[in-house]
């Protein structure tokens, strides 16, 4: 058992309500009390309470207020008193239990009354009504008191109960309005920090003032209990599962079967006597063949795993916070914190908090505000107050306070999204599922499918044509000949089979993504560098990707003139320089004085030249400092030329002679008072725009003139304008004060925003300015979203910001144009837009899902696919919204609706895309990670992203540059362009091979090809060729395109007549070769010669002219839409002409020194039959010149007409985004 005694400070060092500051008073007394509301000169100044608490004496109770003896307070202080001893006696209720139950239960590994669960859910829900039920079942579970103690632990349970009570635990009465500053928010006020430091001390057992304790058991015990705050980083695959995954490749699978069919028949057919040589080279080369390719693509998977790791390994070895333990404050790692630390921080840091947490008492002057923009993606500031849930993921960016942690790792809210990206199983059944494979993939994967089955059939063709000869017409020992027939049989699969096609798309898509990345693309998964050429759609969120995430002016209204700017890409300080109706310096270099000196001390901003480099504090005072310096103004020197407000130099002594009127939410507004060289002060005011134009008497327009009705409105209408536009606003004004000013004295006449009267002083003011501040579009947006829209991809915007917000920003951004507003509307505002065109999250989803008989909800594609063709901007939208859009537009086949779209056309001027969408997301917040992942394509900015965002994602935008996009659906395009020209040249290639097998199997029962031959044309030669296509680099007119259908096939119309027409020319040369040839160059037949076992002059000829017949068409390839020029561009690229040379070499020695192991004649080939080679291969160029005057007389003439017409209607169709 351990003792322990107490010693607690008065409320002049510590004014919190915590457990050692609580009385014994009655639970109940506050019934009693006198409820009303009082104002600030009311409010008790000062207090003192001392509590003693002993071995076996109750807590002693002492409160003494010092204004209860003022005249002025009268019988209010009575009230007050009274009051507040009700309001601390939520925290006596405790006082027992520290006494009776801190002391005996601190053991290390005493059970904790609430269960990770209950935490849990108190983050969750985030209400007050929810800490209240977490302590209400806490007081339940207390664990026993040894013998004589029950009857304090009962008392400790009901005075937690009647706490309990006070604060409530139902929803009923939270929407109950509770006037600021009244007796019953002062008295709920303190019952919620109770509540806080109670939940803490009591059911936690841990210190405000001191924390917990630093020994490692009862750490180790508080992790088993509540979890620990490291999340396991997503495991990485084992280059083992790496290799399975890529042998699971179609292609591949008919190789290994071969490869072991191969080797099994050379090596146990031998006749009696024969030796077996190199008999096993075949078989064994084509599994080389496939350990080459899964071991390529294995390691540039692995490669690609680790590149990751590095770029986010230095940010988790820096996360550091500040907790306090045994008294003192200490750094600790976030994945050493535990539920129970007690955090402490501070917005100067612009502290990112680690964990969900409880805000402890007491409130500090200001408050706590958090930017939950990445868990809400709503910009702004969320005000915290004692028993407040803070939750992980958010910022501190303004004040500082300690904070409980109340659930860590998997258990908070960000750990919840971090699991569901790194884990998906945990979240089977949620029905937001969609397919693995990439459009591209699919595409291989049934061309490869139906590569196979031809290869099937062909070689199925071979062996029964060749047993029908051999065996009924020919009379040959079927023991004898069967086999020979399966080994040519298996040449002819072999040879339909593009061995190259698996390593030639993993060469392609490994090549484009190394250039992405100089062009700030972070690839994580290869795949994704062609998913992104065929996105339909890309939905993005706000703040951060399409805006600054930094609060900037964008408007001014001063001297009678409205200055808006909407250029991005301009500061509203040069707009207003560069205007003709500049106002006058003296009005400019006003207003950055009331900026310069009425801001706070804690807020600070540093610029090199005019970009700003760093700030810290408030946002809206950051924004009006970077105005201030856009207009030319240097506001630290404004403010260290100021005397009562500066803080150096030699009028740093008269700081003292300022006077400074701090925010508060009664006043809604901030002032400071400095002295005037000639005698008295002026005051300098900003604050909400209702209150401070409610307060100005004159406005400044190069003179002081009355503020008249008719300019007052003038300006409330400007502001309304910006309140539209998703503007914040703010009036700046000022007051010259006469000597010996009461500071303290009260308006009659003016009342602040919660009635009370107002400071005399800050009445009669002169307005110098409305200013409107937002989070401002990135400057490169507008021409990002626009080259979208030219590249026929769509753009939704969906955020948690207001309707007009979301409006605004869409307008500006260009995502919505003016005929998505209803017409004759002027004002570019939400309740102007045509219907679903903006959707607000709860009408979203109340629309989209069904409750089902069970009394789940059920999504609804049928309703939803009537919203989404319209929608382009989702509103005040949850995480959940986000990826419920991303998993209807994914799996919507409204396109097939041909009544339905036909509708839209008609109706609404709307063409749907002729397939499913491929669904594009970006997004730097935790709530987007989800999403993220469900998304087609993923992308995460790397400089703003959370870490959850970013392991979600399929690329990560290292610059967080919208316009990477852009980039990355070029070069998306151009691997897939570059996949159509290496397919173009394969597939002509194998016809080619295929063929010839055929017809050599019929002739001579042996093809002309050896299987060697055709595995170094399909593997080495044109992985290689695979290389240099793909290095082509993207051009413009790939932005110029529309998206690629899913279901459209990836070989098109040209593609087959530039194939058949170059294999038709290849297969005329090789039966002229293989039937002719012996006569014409002199050599003997192929056939005889290979019957004595040796290799014949007549089939490595044939081979060598194959194959420069395949290395000029290599250049014909480079083509796609029957060009005149193939050599266009070619000399610039060295890579290609550096490989197209190679091979050159590369096939040379192979005939000339390959022998035995290449199956070509012994001495290679003479200098006459190597002249006949390169003119077949030289020939392939004129014959595409052909091709194309053929093809091109087939579609004016309109046998082709079928495709052309399909590719208008498709490009048609896709144009629908900008509708």
């Amino acid at each position: 058992m351990v003792k322990t005694f107490m010693e607690v400070s008065p409320v002049e060092e510590s004014d919190s309500p915590s457990v050692e500051n609580m009385t014994a008073d009655s639970v109940d007394n506050d019934e009693n009390n006198v409820d009303g509301a009082v104002d600030d000169k009311t409010s008790p100044q000062k207090s003192s309470l001392e509590i003693k608490l002993g071995d076996d004496n109750a807590p002693e109770f002492s409160f003494e207020n010092e204004n209860s003896k003022s005249p002025r307070m009268g019988g209010l202080a009575a009230v007050i008193d009274s009051s507040l001893r009700s309001i601390q006696s939520a925290g006596s209720v405790l006082s027992n239990i520290v006494h009776a139950f801190v002391q005996i239960h601190m053991a290390p590994q005493t059970p904790f009354p609430v269960t990770t669960k209950d935490l849990s859910d108190l983050s969750n829900d985030r209400t007050h009504q929810a800490l209240a039920r977490v302590l209400e079942k806490a007081a339940a579970n207390l664990p026993p008191c040894t013998p004589g103690e029950e009857e304090e632990l009962k008392s400790a349970r009901v005075k937690i109960e009647a706490l309990v009570k006070r604060i409530g635990t139902s929803e009923e009465g939270a929407g109950h309005y509770v006037k600021k500053d009244s007796i019953e928010e002062l008295r709920r006020g303190h019952d919620l920090e109770s509540a806080a430091n109670a939940l803490a001390t009591v059911i936690l057992r841990s210190r405000p003032e001191n924390g917990i304790t630093n020994d490692a058991v009862d750490i180790e015990f508080r992790r088993e209990t509540f979890g620990t705050n490291a999340i396991a980083d997503k495991k990485l695959d084992s280059f083992i599962k790496l290799c399975w995954n890529a042998v699971q490749d179609f292609v591949l699978i008919m190789l290994i079967v071969l490869g072991i069919i191969g080797l099994v028949v050379e090596t146990t057919t031998l006749e009696e006597g024969e030796q077996c040589g190199a008999c096993w080279l075949e078989g064994f080369a084509i599994l080389l063949s496939v350990l080459i390719v899964v071991l390529v693509t294995a390691s540039i998977d692995y490669a690609k795993q680790f590149a990751f790791i590095r770029l986010t390994r230095s940010l988790h070895e820096t996360n550091t916070k500040a907790v306090v333990r045994n008294g003192h404050q200490m750094s600790v790692t976030d994945d050493d914190i535990v539920v129970g630390d007690i955090l402490s921080v501070n917005a100067h840091n612009l502290a990112s908090i680690p964990a969900d947490c409880i805000l402890l008492g007491p409130p500090i002057s200001g408050g706590l505000k958090m930017d939950e923009s990445s868990l809400t993606g709503e910009s702004k500031l969320i005000s915290k107050k004692p028993g407040d849930v803070v939750l992980s993921g958010t910022t501190a960016v303004q004040g500082s306070a300690k904070m409980l942690v109340i659930a860590v790792g998997i258990n908070s809210v960000a750990g919840k999204i971090k699991a569901h990206v790194y884990d998906s199983t945990d979240h089977e059944g949620d029905g937001m599922d969609g397919d693995e494979d990439s459009p591209l993939f699919v595409k291989l994967e049934k061309i490869a499918k139906q590569i196979g089955i031809a290869g099937t059939l062909a070689a199925l063709l071979s062996f029964i044509v060749n047993c029908i000869k051999g065996f009924v017409f020919e009379g040959l020992e079927p023991r004898q000949y069967i086999i020979e027939y399966i080994v040519v049989a298996i040449t002819v699969l072999a040879v339909a089979v593009p061995e190259g096609l698996p390593l030639a798309v993993t060469l392609s898509l490994a090549f484009s993504s190394n250039k992405m990345m100089k062009e700030q693309n972070l690839v994580k998964h290869l795949d994704a560098c062609e998913t992104m050429g065929c996105a339909t759609t890309i939905c993005t969120d706000k703040t951060g990707t399409l805006t600054s995430n930094k609060m900037t002016a964008r408007s001014i209204y001063t001297n009678g003139t409205d200055f808006s700017c909407t250029d991005p890409s301009l500061s509203l300080g040069d707009f207003i320089k560069s205007s003709p109706d500049r106002p006058k310096e003296s009005i400019l270099t006003l207003i950055s004085t009331i900026i310069a000196v009425d801001t706070m001390d804690e807020t600070t901003v540093e610029f090199e030249g005019d970009k700003m480099t760093s700030s810290t504090g408030n946002p809206t005072e950051v924004a009006l400092l970077s105005f201030a310096h856009s207009l030319g103004e240097n506001c630290q020197d404004l403010r260290d030329s100021t005397r009562g407000r500066s803080l150096k130099g030699a009028l740093s002594e008269f700081l003292v002679e300022g006077k400074q009127i701090e925010f508060s939410s009664a006043r809604k507004m901030m002032s400071w008072a400095v002295p005037k060289i000639d005698g008295g002060y002026r005051i300098y005011c900003k604050g909400a725009s209702e209150v401070v134009l409610a307060r100005c008497t004159h406005q400044l327009t190069g003179s002081i003139d009355a503020l008249d009705d008719e300019a007052r409105q003038r300006i409330l209408s400007v502001g309304e304008a910006y309140n539209r536009r998703g503007m914040r606003t703010l009036v700046l004004a000022y007051r010259d004060l006469p000597d010996g000013v009461d500071f303290d004295a009260k308006s009659a006449n003016i009342l602040n925003a919660d009635g009370t009267e107002a400071l005399e002083v800050e009445t009669n003011l002169t307005f110098a300015s409305l200013v409107g501040i937002e989070d401002p579009l990135r400057p490169e947006v507008q021409g990002a979203i626009k080259q979208c829209y030219e590249a026929g991809i769509d753009v939704r915007l969906v955020t948690g910001d207001s309707p007009n917000t979301a409006v605004s920003i869409a307008y500006q951004a260009g995502i919505l144009k003016d005929f998505h507003f209803v017409d004759g509307s002027d004002e570019k505002i939400a309740a102007n837009l045509k219907p679903n065109v903006l959707m607000e999250g709860k009408v979203f989803r109340r629309k989209v899902y069904q409750i089902d008989d069970d009394g789940e909800k059920e999504f609804d594609q049928t309703a939803f696919d009537k919203i989404w063709p319209h929608l382009r901007v989702l509103a005040r939208s949850s995480p959940d919204d986000k990826l419920t859009l991303a998993h209807g537009l994914n799996q919507s086949t409204l396109y097939t609706d041909k009544n339905a779209c036909h509708k839209l056309k008609v109706e609404d001027k709307i063409s749907v895309f002729p397939d499913r969408q491929v669904v594009a997301m970006t997004g730097d917040g935790t709530n987007d990670a989800p999403a993220l992942k469900r998304a087609d394509i993923g992308f995460a900015m790397g400089i703003a992203g959370t870490q959850i965002a970013k392991d979600a994602a399929d690329i990560i935008l290292l610059d967080d540059n919208f316009a990477s996009i852009v980039t990355a659906a070029k070069w998306g395009r151009n691997v897939y362009a570059s996949i159509q020209k290496f397919l173009q040249f394969q597939l002509t290639v194998n016809i080619a091979a295929v063929i010839t097998a055929l017809v050599g199997s019929f002739a001579f029962a042996k093809s002309p090809l050896a299987a060697i031959q055709m595995l170094w044309v399909n593997l080495i030669m044109d992985s290689l060729a695979s290389l240099a296509l793909a290095s082509e680099p993207p051009t413009d007119e790939l932005l110029r395109r529309n998206p690629v259908n899913r279901s459209k096939s990836i070989v098109t119309g040209r593609m087959w007549a530039n194939m058949l027409g170059q294999a038709s020319y290849q297969l005329i040369i090789i039966m002229f070769l293989l039937f002719g040839g012996p006569q014409v160059f002199g050599f003997p037949p192929g056939d005889q010669v290979e019957r004595q076992g040796l290799n014949s002059e007549h089939y490595t000829f044939i081979f060598n002219a194959f194959v420069w017949m395949q290395l000029f068409n290599e250049i014909n390839a480079r083509s796609l839409n029957g060009e005149i020029n193939v050599f266009k561009g070619m000399f610039r690229n060295p890579l290609f002409c550096g490989i197209l040379l190679i091979t050159a070499i590369l096939q040379a020695i192979m005939v000339e020194f390959g022998g035995k192991a290449m199956h070509v004649a012994d001495g290679g080939l003479n200098g006459e039959l190597w002249g006949w080679s390169l003119l077949f291969g030289v020939g392939s160029l004129p014959v595409q010149q052909i091709i194309n005057i053929l093809y091109g007389q087939c579609k004016a003439s309109g046998i082709d007409g079928r495709v052309p017409s399909r590719l208008r209607s498709s490009r048609r169709l896709s144009m629908r985004t900008v509708r």
